[in-house]
């Protein structure tokens, strides 16, 4: 445990002394103050047209600077070879990669909560503002969105060699997930037989994480009604009281199994040099 809190204490210094961080959080800051100023409206409760951008901007943004910072943090060892100098401690891949999970999931969150905070507070000032539980429920998704990228992204750093590499990587996955994630959808969809649509949609939907959590949060936000009949299951168990705890359950199975994976890599890396 010392030794996770060590590195995890290290990565934290790093993250804030980068100047990306601060450029990601103006850049978050400037973009939801924009669609709430320029999209204002009355008194913000539940899913909305509102609720709905900030989502959408939520899931442009965040998965790409969660997946550079955390893709990055990895690669940039190997580049100025601390990662060599590592290898000789007498510490484990899976404590180095949870300390540095940890170290740069604090970052990455205080860059989402000092955003939300301030456009809570001019949103306030400004508009009518939002219902406090739909606000958190917004800063939930994010985090949520961080949690689940940054394994992924941790992945990634432990596959690559260098930080170009990685940033191939990181656009492939970020372009596939948020950007072509529909269209790629809709083409496989149209090609399987109508009894295989909804057990495929269930799988392909489970392997994005953006997905998943995107529907999660729309259905507790009320608007369930909108991601069609196909997902009437997943509103179900999501409407379920169970729905929250196995949300729960899902996001933590994702982060254990990336960063497993990410861990057996980069121990595999240390034993062959």
């Amino acid at each position: 445990m010392n030794e996770i809190i060590t590195v995890m204490k290290r990565e934290v210094r790093l993250g804030f002394r980068n100047p990306w961080s601060y450029t990601f959080l103006a850049l978050f800051i400037i973009f939801m103050l924009s669609l709430l100023l320029i999209n204002g409206q009355g008194y913000t409760s539940g899913y909305s047209g509102m609720t709905g951008m900030l989502i959408n901007l939520t899931l442009y943004l965040l998965p790409l600077i969660t997946l550079m910072l955390g893709s990055f943090s990895l690669t940039g060892e190997k580049e100025d070879g601390s990662a060599q100098l590592l290898y000789t401690y007498q510490i484990s891949s899976s404590t180095l990669l949870i300390g540095k999970f940890v170290g740069v999931l604090i970052v990455l969150l205080t860059i989402v909560t000092v955003a939300f905070a301030v456009t809570g507070i001019v949103s306030t000032l400004f508009t009518e503002g939002f219902a406090v539980a739909t606000y958190l429920m917004l800063f939930i998704f994010a985090s949520c969105i961080i949690i689940a990228y940054l394994s992924i992204a941790f992945l990634i750093g432990a596959i690559t060699k260098n930080r170009w590499q990685a940033l191939t990587y990181v656009i492939a996955v970020w372009f596939f997930t948020i950007i072509g994630w529909v269209p790629i959808l809709i083409a496989a969809l149209a090609q399987l037989p109508y009894l295989w649509i909804k057990p495929f949609l269930t799988v392909a939907t489970l392997l994005n994480p953006a997905e998943w959590i995107r529907i999660y949060t729309i259905v507790t936000l009320g608007g369930g009604s909108i991601i069609g009949p196909e997902y009437y299951n997943w509103v179900t168990w999501i409407k379920d009281d169970s729905g929250s705890f196995a949300f729960g359950l899902l996001l933590i199975f994702h982060v254990v199994l990336y960063i497993g994976c990410a861990s057996w890599l980069w121990e595999r890396g240390k034993r062959h040099g």
